[in-house]
Parts: C-alpha cells; sequence; structure tokens
C-alpha cells in the first residue's frame, strides 16, 4: 500500500496530466515528488474533500484559508512552479469538469481520490468567505458598500501593519527596486498631483480616498480644498482623524458616499486611485459619464486602475474565483482599451496613458514583506484565515504583474471644453 503522499501525487499527475511541479507532503508524515524547492502540505484529508465538492481554485481557496493547505519554502516559487496548472492554463485548455470526465482516465483518478477523502461530506466553507444575497444586482449602493465593507472594514491596525505609515493602497511610483515604500507612495500622490495640475483654491474630488493620503497630500502640498468619498466607515473614521492631525479640516471634507451620490460640484479635478475596478463592466460608463458631469470644462481626471490582457474571446472571462470570494467581491478587471474607449463614450478626451505594471509587482513584495514580518499581530488584529488569505493574494498578484498577465495604467483624461483647448502642455508630461 502506497503512503498518502505518493498515492496524492500519482492522482493529482493523473488528473492534470502532467508532472507535478512540486514536492508533497501528506498528514500522514510521507513525502513525494521533486526532492529541492518548496513543498505543498496536505496537512489533512479535509482538503481533498474542499477540492472534489468544489473542483478547482475555489475549492484550493477554501482549503488554503482554512488551513488545510500549506507551502513550506519559497512562497513565490512555490506559486510560480503551479501557476501554470491553475491561473495560467491557455484558453483553448480550459475544459469543465463535465467534460474531463468524459475521459475514462480522469474518472478513475476521481474515484480513487474519493476514497482518499474519507467521509464524503462537504466541510463549510471557511468565515471569511463573502456570503452573498444573489448575484442577480451586482454593483448596486447596497451591493457595492457591502464589498467595499467585507475588503476594508477589517481593522485599521491590520492595513496599518502591511501599508506602512503611508496607509496607500494602490500602486507605488518607484524611482528604483532599493527605494523605500514610503518614498514611493509618496512619489505616487506627487505624481497624481503634477498630472492633475493642481493649484491653490482648487477643489479636488478624490473618489475611493481610503485612509486619506491623496487628500491630505493635496491639501497640504497644493492648497487645494478636498471631498473625499469612500463607502467604507473605518477607512473614513481614520481618514478624519489623520485630517484633524494635519490641521486640514479646513480644507479636506471626508464623507461616506458614493461617487454616484456627489451632487456639490464642479471641481478642477478627480482622483481615482485603485477605485475603478470595483465599478464593474455594467456600471462602467455610468462611471466615467458621472465623473465628466462633475468636472469643470478643462477639468481632468486621474483614473488609476488594474487592467487584464484582452481575452480571444471577450464573452468567455471569468471573475477569479478566489478573489471574488475572499478579497475583492464583485470586482472586474478590463482590458485597458476597454477602459480608455468607455472614457472617451463618455465625453472625455484620453490624454496620456503610463503604464507602471513593474511598480506594481514592487510595492505588492513590500507589502507581503511586511505582513510576514508582522505575522503574530496580522493574525491578532484579524484572524488567521484573514492573514493567510492576504499573503496568497499579494504573492500570487505579484508574480501576475511581474509576468504581465495584469497591468496597471494611470490615463489622464480631460473634459475638453468646446473650443478644443484642453489647458495641457505642448510637450508631454510637463504636467503643469
Amino acid at each position: 500500500m502506497q503512503d498518502a503522499a505518493q498515492r496524492l501525487k500519482n492522482l493529482a499527475e493523473q488528473l492534470l496530466g502532467t508532472p507535478l511541479p512540486v514536492r508533497l507532503r501528506a498528514w500522514d508524515g510521507s513525502e513525494a515528488g521533486p526532492p529541492a524547492g518548496p513543498t505543498l502540505v496536505v496537512r489533512n484529508r479535509r482538503a481533498l474533500r474542499r477540492l472534489l465538492w468544489k473542483p478547482g481554485e475555489l475549492g484550493l481557496a477554501r482549503a488554503w484559508v482554512a488551513g488545510d493547505l500549506d507551502v513550506e519554502g519559497d512562497l513565490y516559487e512555490a506559486l510560480g512552479r503551479m501557476a501554470g496548472l491553475i491561473w495560467e492554463r491557455p484558453e483553448e485548455d480550459s475544459r469543465g469538469l463535465a467534460e474531463a470526465l468524459k475521459e475514462p482516465r480522469v474518472r478513475a483518478a476521481v474515484a480513487e481520490l474519493v476514497k482518499l477523502a474519507g467521509p464524503f461530506l462537504p466541510p463549510a466553507p471557511p468565515a471569511e468567505e463573502m456570503r452573498r444575497r444573489g448575484r442577480l444586482h451586482l454593483h448596486t449602493k447596497g451591493s457595492d458598500r457591502r464589498a467595499i465593507s467585507h475588503h476594508y472594514d477589517v481593522g485599521n491596525d491590520f492595513y496599518e501593519m502591511v501599508l506602512g505609515p503611508s496607509m496607500v493602497y494602490s500602486c507605488a511610483y518607484w524611482d528604483s527596486p532599493d527605494g523605500t515604500l514610503e518614498d514611493a507612495q509618496r512619489d505616487k500622490l506627487e505624481l497624481i498631483s503634477r498630472k492633475l495640475g493642481l493649484a491653490p483654491g482648487q477643489r479636488l474630488l478624490d473618489v475611493g480616498c481610503g485612509w486619506g493620503s491623496m487628500a491630505i497630500h493635496a491639501a497640504r502640498e497644493y492648497g487645494v480644498g478636498v471631498v473625499g468619498v469612500t463607502l467604507s466607515q473605518e477607512q473614513a473614521a481614520y481618514a478624519r482623524k489623520r485630517v484633524a492631525e494635519e490641521g486640514l479640516t479646513d480644507r479636506v471634507e471626508i464623507r461616506v458616499q458614493d461617487y454616484r451620490d456627489v451632487r456639490d460640484g464642479p471641481f478642477d479635478a478627480i482622483s481615482s486611485i485603485g477605485m475603478a475596478e470595483h465599478v464593474g463592466s455594467a456600471r462602467y460608463l455610468e462611471y466615467a459619464e458621472a465623473l465628466y458631469a462633475l468636472l469643470k470644462p478643462g477639468g481632468r481626471l486621474l483614473n488609476h486602475q488594474i487592467a487584464r490582457r484582452p481575452q480571444k474571446d471577450e464573452s468567455t472571462y471569468e471573475v477569479d474565483e478566489f478573489i471574488d470570494a475572499y478579497v475583492f467581491p464583485d470586482g472586474e478587471l478590463a482590458p485597458v482599451g476597454t477602459t480608455t474607449g468607455l472614457l472617451e463614450q463618455a465625453g472625455f478626451e484620453v490624454r496620456d496613458l503610463e503604464a507602471i505594471r513593474e511598480h506594481y509587482a514592487l510595492t505588492l513584495r513590500r507589502w507581503v514583506a511586511n505582513l510576514e514580518a508582522g505575522w503574530p499581530a496580522a493574525v491578532k488584529f484579524t484572524s488567521p484565515g484573514r492573514a493567510r488569505i492576504w499573503r496568497l493574494y499579494m504573492a500570487a498578484c505579484a508574480l501576475s504583474f511581474e509576468r504581465n498577465k495584469i497591468g496597471v495604467n494611470q490615463i489622464l483624461a480631460v473634459k475638453t471644453p468646446l473650443s478644443g483647448a484642453p489647458g495641457m502642455p505642448l510637450r508631454a508630461r510637463t504636467w503643469n
């Protein structure tokens, strides 16, 4: 009788049709697979039951969050080795379970896996998984508020530990890979301020203002009046405290408000930094039109947004199951061309696009390092499952940016007046 690890390795290779790229350790202490490199630890049979009840990424995610699966060794290397089997399979290789089960070898492997898994009852999903009321009405104001709360209202202490003192939860702008996270985040806020052409006396709307960093930077360094809106109660409370400590309450107002409910325009400029990913494809034109309406003629929008690579058949796009269930519920990524097209359809003139994909990989690796360095505190501030979610999510995203599976872009768009004069410099990238 083979030990559990060897049986699992054989079954995995039967199901995947390729050698397993990492070493396996099973609940009985047995090991199998490549002798060098990271080890995938299957702590109990419940991990197998999760995969059998939810084959694919969601089953793996549940096992990881619950602690049924773990990795010993370099997490980045482990994810890199397994990416081709899970996250980066070619579109033409993607098949549903029903189609795969037509093959005798797959049916035999699944039957053997059922035996190895033990009592075949579905384990309850981890408590950290998003519980939905239904998917028929995505991106209503209520569903967006619940999704934002799920992601952001997990404790400001946790975010302080991961993000560092800047409390900026978006891609930093690096001068050098050896620079500090704080300098890179400051440089990102400064870059956005210059692209927007901020000047004393202007009004800035910061959509999805987070913990107030952009609002504070713009008011303190450029003398503008800022309205920051967020759907997170915890973010708003934290941002207001920071604004008061900076002595900027006369210039900065932080609201718990949906951008669709902002009625006190027009504004000279709008910053939307890492917020548009939450909007959804069905609502994106509405988002673009709402921001266009809130700007003065000649006003600028800086839209900082993650993008995915386009697919051969866009109708087959599906939201990542792990991200949707545990990280950004209802979030959607679009190709950058789709985004610029919708901004133009809303009336904007797109004046500049800067791709900063490598910068997000550097940022995420710093956040992962912060999380790992403060692991006991992270678990205390949230939960073991939540900390595990963030470690996996950020490390996997870092690799995705590095491999050009996803990117991030700053799109500068202008509400060009009827005269056609956009108020922009003749030479690109001299923003003021």
